[in-house]
């Protein structure tokens, strides 16, 4: 009787890393590329506020990524930048001098494969409510451009920011802002490791994980009752 319950505990051990192995390897598999996109965050903000937005550029490839060009959604205004070491920013600007997208271009070697880079800019969100999208186009050294420009279900999608009405204790944002702009240029700096930034990137992360877990309790329960 020994016997046989082991080797009946040996198949159903065989069979349920059969499934098990498989589920685990494309779970964290997906969670990987999710989080590999171009992202800027935070993903919600408040109507005519002035926010500090950040843009996370990680590697996909095995080759630097040297250039990145935001394009200003509609009704945003694009005020001022944090400068990074080792790259230079340019803005494209319309015939009233507000910016229709701006790059940031490496004067060294780039984001290399394993790294990922964060640009902040501050800029002034519409006045009504909506959902704006930022296309993003990044270069990479071998000449080839990934467009993030797609929309939610996309292979490359645009990040989106919701754009929700204010209130009265949101009104800091344009003091904060107002006191920035009287800044010289150079000075405008704003700290990339931001509480929204923290959250946002390690949610996907928590999510997968206990995804992983959910799915294993349920098939260590469906071998155990077989």
């Amino acid at each position: 009787m020994q016997l046989q319950g082991e080797i009946k505990l040996k198949r159903k051990m065989k069979k349920f890393s059969k499934v098990a192995l498989p589920t685990v390897i494309s779970l964290f598999l997906f969670s990987s590329v999710a989080s590999a996109h171009v992202s800027v965050l935070p993903n919600t903000s408040t109507t005519g506020a002035w926010e500090t937005y950040t843009v996370k550029v990680p590697v996909e490839k095995e080759v630097p990524t040297t250039k990145l060009t935001i394009k200003a959604p509609s009704g945003v205004e694009i005020m001022s930048y944090q400068p990074v070491p080792g790259w230079n920013y340019t803005a494209d600007k319309d015939t009233s001098g507000k910016v229709k997208s701006f790059t940031f271009e490496a004067t060294g070697e780039g984001i290399l494969p394993g790294q990922f880079q964060q640009f902040t800019f501050v800029a002034k969100n519409p006045d009504k409510a909506s959902q704006i999208a930022w296309d993003a186009f990044q270069y990479y050294k071998d000449g080839s451009i990934v467009e993030w420009t797609g929309d939610e279900s996309a292979k490359t999608p645009h990040s989106i920011t919701d754009i929700v009405a204010g209130t009265s204790t949101d009104d800091h944002h344009e003091d904060q802002a107002a006191s920035e702009d009287t800044k010289p240029e150079a000075t405008k700096t704003t700290d990339v490791t931001t509480p929204n930034t923290v959250q946002s990137n390690t949610l996907p992360l928590v999510l997968s994980i206990v995804s992983v877990l959910l799915s294993l309790v349920a098939l260590v329960r469906s071998f155990c009752k077989k």
